[in-house]
């Protein structure tokens, strides 16, 4: 996972679009604009949907749903975010999409005098 800015997201984007700089090795990566943003996605209610994923292995969204006693609307929502943000990556089985996770841990290095700081995803 990389950290970068949405503005300098955008730009690298549409540079590569332009053929004026080759689309980088990390292309396929999630980024995400900062730490802040990153605790953000990691509620404790996202936390335990995480825990919820890894332990009991949903077969599908609906039985996840009844696992975490939410909404499959408000649970969808939160699948994309945690999707997007490269935790959870959804599997197509038949006509059942199946969450699974993506990483097994995370860690963050802040520095305190910089808006510099690194994410590093350890992956399932």
């Amino acid at each position: 996972m990389k950290v970068q800015s949405l503005k300098d997201l955008v730009t690298q984007m549409r540079a590569v679009a332009r053929a004026e700089i080759p689309a980088p090795s990390d292309a396929n990566q999630p980024s995400i604009e900062s730490a802040d943003a990153l605790l953000r996605i990691l509620t404790r209610e996202n936390r335990e949907l995480l825990r919820l994923i890894r332990d009991n292995k949903p077969n599908s969204i609906a039985e996840l749903a009844r696992l975490s006693h939410r909404a499959e609307p408000n649970l969808l929502r939160t699948l994309d975010k945690l999707e997007a943000a490269g935790f959870v990556e959804m599997q197509s089985q038949g006509n059942r999409r199946v969450p699974t996770l993506r990483i097994k841990r995370l860690h963050v290095e802040i520095d305190p005098y910089a808006m510099e700081d690194k994410v590093k995803l350890s992956l399932a």
